[in-house]
């Protein structure tokens, strides 16, 4: 029962004006009476302007911890190798960037929660207000009390007045979510200059994949297709497939008459032609090869090159021309490369210039 329900003359006269302030009603017949709202009691904060100071200090110390601790993941995140493991009493041996990546974010979190507790709870105002209760639409008197009310939330909080929280406070909250956008760097490996470079290298021998053997010259007839991948480079190497994802190679013979590209030709031995395997557009295989006109398909969207003119895109989606290797023979008669590929091989990527 609610205290606007009660009729004034069941309210002893003894206890009215000392109930009264605190909302304290008793019912006339009724064993419980209606305790109300306790004395406030003032705490130190209220009455010792040092004590409200050394709140403030430790709120700020809070904050600033905070944001020591989001540069501290920050820094852990970029100096800390993937791989590094150390040993944790008692957890026992754990990722060392895991760790490092969860405590100081726990430690930033945790930092502006303690912080808004312990301001919330020295310095806010904390005088409990009864209200009564009213009606669920919201009416123009309402919305100006609700502002009102806002209003003096803020001017009670000290929001203003304690200037070195306020900072402080807006240090932490900016510098939290730099951790997450330094996580959106693992949404990929950042590629340096990784795309750029591939197995082949100078004096490197042309390997037939089918045979695992050195190529001559003498073992591409022309209108053959044949695939290679640098010597050196074993279908049991754990790393196999990623190295064949850029370093894949096709070689075609070609009539040194019928190449029409000036590059190309100077780039080839004897009219054997190397490609990279990789298409273009987003590295599907090729692998169908028209002898008649020197075009090769990819299957995944029918891009087609054509080998005799810088393989250059005929047709299809895909955006650039297949990169050449510069191929000679060595001493022996191997077919070796004569360095990398001038160019990235695949799709183009954000950091191609």
């Amino acid at each position: 029962m609610s205290s606007q329900d009660i009729p004034e003359e069941n309210v002893p006269a003894e206890r009215a004006t000392e109930e009264a302030a605190h909302g304290a009603v008793a019912v006339k017949d009724e064993p419980f009476a209606d305790p109300g709202l306790p004395p406030h009691e003032h705490r130190i904060q209220d009455i010792d302007e040092r004590a409200a100071r050394r709140s403030e200090r430790a709120v700020a110390f809070l904050f600033v911890l905070s944001m020591l601790a989001t540069v501290a993941f920050i820094a852990s995140y970029v100096a800390i190798d993937v791989d590094k493991s150390i040993y944790v009493f008692p957890i026992g041996h754990i990722n060392a960037l895991n760790f490092a990546l969860g405590t100081t974010l726990g430690v930033a979190l945790f930092c502006i929660g303690a912080g808004a507790v312990h301001w919330a709870r020295t310095l806010m105002s904390d005088v409990e207000v009864a209200q009564e209760r009213h009606p669920i639409e919201a009416e123009p008197e309402v919305k100006a009390k609700v502002l009102q009310d806002f209003k003096d939330g803020a001017r009670e909080s000290q929001f203003g007045r304690r200037k070195l929280i306020r900072n402080t406070l807006f240090g932490a909250l900016a510098l939290v979510p730099l951790s997450g956008v330094v996580l959106l760097r693992d949404l990929g490996p950042l590629p340096e200059t990784k795309l750029r470079h591939t197995a082949w290298k100078k004096g490197k021998k042309l390997v037939n994949m089918n045979t695992n053997e050195p190529l001559r010259a003498s073992d591409i007839t022309v209108g053959s297709l044949t695939f290679a991948k640098p010597e050196g480079v074993e279908e049991h190497d754990e790393d196999f497939q990623q190295v064949m994802g850029k370093a894949a190679l096709m070689l075609v013979r070609i009539q040194p008459d019928n190449i029409k590209d000036k590059q190309e030709l100077e780039w080839s031995h004897e009219g054997v032609v190397a490609y990279s395997k990789i298409c273009t557009h987003v590295g599907c295989p090729i692998s169908l090869y028209e002898q008649q006109t020197h075009h090769v398909l990819c299957p995944c969207h029918q891009s087609t090159f054509d080998l005799s003119d810088g393989a250059r895109v005929i047709f299809g989606p895909a955006g650039h021309a297949l990169p050449q290797l510069h191929i000679a023979v060595d001493d022996e008669g191997f077919l070796v490369a004569q360095g990398d590929f001038a160019e990235p091989v695949g799709p183009a990527f954000w950091e191609r210039g």
